[in-house]
């Protein structure tokens, strides 16, 4: 069950314990119904392209670290840059480490709660 907020500092430890208990619904409901999301750098993904690519992912059951590092918020927009690190599996089913610096635009919806608009992991790049 998603567990949405109303407070934009807590969206990303919601975010990574529906990841980590790979709850496909709860992460999929954190996002706005036309979000983007760039979870591979220069292929943006949205509707249900990017809802399938959540429930693929989650599928090998990685597990997330994040750390907000700055969070601005004006109305009903927020910006969060943060720190993450996923361990995951490759291709091969080999351990691989992924990591990088999020650039996320969060929404606040007509119920007073943060859902991404834009979720770009790498944002640095």
């Amino acid at each position: 069950m998603a567990q949405l907020t109303s407070d934009v500092e807590e969206h990303t430890a919601l975010y990574v314990e529906a990841f980590n208990a790979g709850d496909v619904d709860a992460v999929n409901a954190m996002y706005t119904d036309e979000a983007v999301a760039v979870w591979e750098p220069g292929f943006p993904l949205t509707g249900q392209a990017r809802i399938d690519s959540v429930r693929e992912f989650l599928a090998n059951g990685p597990k997330m670290t994040a750390v907000p590092q700055q969070s601005y918020v004006t109305g009903d927009t927020a910006l969060l840059i943060v720190d993450w690190t996923i361990d995951t599996k490759d291709e091969n089913g080999a351990p691989e480490r992924l990591s990088g610096v999020g650039v996320d635009v969060l929404r606040k919806g007509t119920d007073g709660n943060w859902r991404y608009a834009i979720d770009d992991p790498y944002g640095e790049k």
